[in-house]
């Protein structure tokens, strides 16, 4: 197989491919941009991409679909592709008993959602590499993940169950119907989905008992919650933080501050690059699986930014920072857009690029490798395949009484060892980087980023906050006023999902929020009304694919959250944020309605469940909503606007705009509004009523207090 380490790389995989035009005519994804999909372009299987081509074919000549889900850092991915795709016994029989689609799931959420809940049904189970055979008209009637060459793991080896699934197609294919037709009841029909709509009224009291449910499932050693391997759970950490910011209750703040501390010491974050991996093998947040995730690190970076606005513990701001800046250097694209994934492997090798030998740091660090090998846990034997990830044994205070050093030198000595060590790394092969552009994913970065710009008062923030929203706007917006989903090597494809609206209209009104330029929230309040016409159901939910997408088996609503909030719950709280903005009743019956689709839900899963209790939140508690009359440059308006910086206030918005701009303001929020005394005044409003307005910052205090 073509190992592609960089962009440039791929970018020239057109010209290996018109190279090797005779070999790989039965092979259809080299015309593709994902680089998953590339990946696979040079296998001796003739892969399809997902479309009409591939299932014309079924049906003509009556073959079964072998239809493989996966993404490009995932590892086991890899590993199923090398022993099987790449094998040539096993494509011979693949290309003769079957039709092979190939599928990137973060192109395709759809696609992977259906036929993951299938697969959950079949085997109780799921995950990635994806495996699943279909009947010619799309229906699934068997499926798995993982499925090794060899029979091993429990499990028959990939050829004995190709050989299974073609006899059973051939030989009983009344009993394959009747799967197929009782897993396509299943996928349309209202399955678990039902069940989630009985249960409590959506109140403060369903949000208390998320709350003790949650904390008394909380690791009290090694923070975060469950066993290995072990998931941050940003969304879960926000419902957290919120309830501390609710009910003022410590547990709460100490379970998140607890958590993000351990996460921050351990290998799941890279000590020296920064950034978050994807998941820790084990329950004490040490061992990684390598891969970084551009969701990931926008989801944690926001709450870790939030838990410094509610602790000012340093540890905070400088992870929070150190993201941030990994992703402006590593992960943002030239023209503004920030980059999807890097790889676990390089050079064939889980974590090769971030290990380390104890005798590297000798060579590298000299006399501070003693220093620096204590502070980050490195030993001769190591803790990894006999090499050293990074962490920290020890906090700082302890470690300092320890070396009997002093903090301020040892932090620059840290820092000058840190930046050698990523020197050096930078000489290594690298992971795949996965340089796709991801609307959702974007507008989930954008929204941290831009929160940073302000809440830091960082210059870089904010121009990279500006440059990716109009990025996202010029390049991945149809003149129908939809959505796209990817982007790569210049061009934007695929109609967008609900996830990708409800995350850029979330990153629009931070934008907005920073920059208070009303071109972010009319751009965002469009979007919304495009997402309500086309994504709603007329049983008031949002479906995950709008009515313009290609019909499938199944029109998939994923109501629960995984790593990625749930589109339903997170385009709730948006339509929340624009309800208090605008004042129209539409936008909050729209979110009502939508979350109550999960009020059962919410009450039995909550750590499933979390981004609708967030929602929730936002809609028990209500949004404080704060209007400021005057000049952005004015030092009185910077100064109210610094006061809604003080600490983390999850539920306010704010809009700015001089006296003779808010009469004719497109924020109905805004309008109507007269300075005060010729002074920047506030305006403190909730629930549709207004307090007096205040031109004095300990005003504005007391005002946003009292609420």
């Amino acid at each position: 197989m073509l190992e592609i380490y960089n962009i440039a790389a791929i970018v020239d995989y057109t010209a290996y491919c018109l190279a090797n035009e005779h070999e790989l005519l039965m092979n259809r994804l080299c015309d593709e941009t994902s680089p998953y999909l590339l990946q696979h372009a040079d296998n001796p299987v003739h892969w399809y991409p997902w479309g009409e081509d591939a299932f014309a074919r079924a049906r003509a000549e009556d073959k079964p679909i072998l239809l493989s889900v996966g993404y490009s850092s995932c590892h086991w991915c890899h590993v199923m592709a090398h022993e099987s795709f790449e094998h040539e016994a096993t494509a011979a029989q693949m290309n003769a008993d079957f039709i092979n689609i190939k599928v990137d799931r973060e192109e395709r959420p759809d696609v992977d959602a259906i036929y993951m809940t299938a697969v959950q049904v079949l085997t109780r189970g799921g995950g990635w590499p994806m495996t699943v055979f279909l009947l010619p008209d799309g229906r699934p009637f068997h499926g798995g993940t993982y499925f090794p060459l060899e029979a091993r793991y429990g499990m028959p080896s990939f050829r004995q169950l190709l050989a299974g699934i073609t006899q059973i197609y051939r030989e009983k294919r009344d009993e394959v119907e009747r799967v197929a037709g009782q897993l396509k009841e299943l996928l349309s029909g209202p399955g678990l989905e039902a069940s989630y709509e009985g249960g409590k009224e959506l109140d403060r009291a369903l949000l208390e008992q998320a709350q003790r449910q949650i904390s008394s499932e909380y690791d009290s050693v090694h923070g975060g919650f469950g066993g290995a391997p072990k998931f941050p759970q940003p969304m879960t950490h926000e419902f957290l933080l919120r309830a501390y910011v609710r009910t003022g209750e410590q547990t709460a703040l100490r379970q998140v501050a607890h958590s993000l501390e351990q996460m921050a010491r351990g290998g799941i974050y890279d000590q020296v690059g920064g950034g978050f991996a994807r998941y820790s093998v084990d329950a004490k947040w040490l061992v990684p699986h390598f891969e970084k995730m551009l969701y990931d690190n926008a989801q944690l970076s926001r709450i870790i930014l939030q838990s410094w606005q509610l602790t000012q513990d340093e540890i905070f701001l400088h992870i929070a920072r150190d993201i941030y800046d990994y992703i402006l250097r590593e992960m943002t694209a030239t023209d503004g857009g920030f980059f999807s994934a890097t790889d676990a492997d390089s050079e064939g090798v889980e974590g090769k690029f971030f290990v380390w030998e104890k005798a590297e740091l000798e060579e590298i660090l000299g006399e501070d490798a003693e220093l620096v090998s204590a502070y980050w846990g490195v030993t001769e034997a190591g803790n990894f395949e006999g090499k050293n990830i990074l962490h920290l044994p020890l906090l700082e205070d302890e470690f300092v009484k320890e070396q009997g050093i002093a903090l301020d030198e040892l932090r620059k000595r840290i820092a000058a060892a840190r930046a050698k060590l990523y020197a050096r790394r930078s000489t290594r092969i690298p992971p795949l980087l996965d340089d796709k552009i991801i609307t959702s994913w974007n507008g989930l970065m954008l929204a941290s980023l831009a929160e940073a710009a302000h809440v830091l008062d960082d210059e870089r923030y904010r121009s990279a906050a500006i440059r990716a929203g109009d990025f996202l706007l010029r390049e991945m917006r149809l003149s129908d006023g939809a959505l796209l989903r990817t982007r790569r090597l210049g061009q934007s494809k695929i109609r967008a999902f609900l996830e990708d609206y409800a995350c850029l209209i979330d990153g629009l009104i931070e934008l907005y929020q920073l920059t208070f330029d009303e071109r972010w929230y009319r751009e965002a309040r469009s979007l919304a009304d495009y997402a309500l016409e086309h994504f709603r159901g007329e049983d008031g939910g949002f479906y995950d694919s709008s009515d313009q997408h290609e019909p499938l088996v199944a029109r998939a609503r994923n109501l629960q959250d995984g790593a990625f909030p749930s589109a339903n719950a997170h385009f709730a709280r948006q339509l929340l944020r624009l309800a208090a903005y605008t004042g129209e009743a539409r936008y909050e019956a729209a979110a009502i309605s939508a979350l109550n689709k999960t009020r059962a839900a919410m009450q039995q899963y909550p750590q499933a469940f979390a981004g609708s209790l967030n929602a929730l939140e936002t809609r028990i508690v209500g949004i404080v909503e704060v209007a400021i009359i005057g000049d952005i440059a004015d030092v009185g308006t910077q100064q109210l606007l610094a006061v809604l910086e003080e600490t983390y206030r999850p539920n306010l918005v704010r809009a700015v705009a001089t006296e003779a701009a808010a009469v004719k303001s497109a924020i109905p929020l805004l309008r109507d509004r007269l300075m005060q005394d010729g002074r920047a005044t506030a305006y403190v409003c909730r629930n549709f009523a207004c307090r007096l307005p205040v031109t004095s910052t300990s005003a504005l205090r007391a005002e946003l207090n009292a609420t």
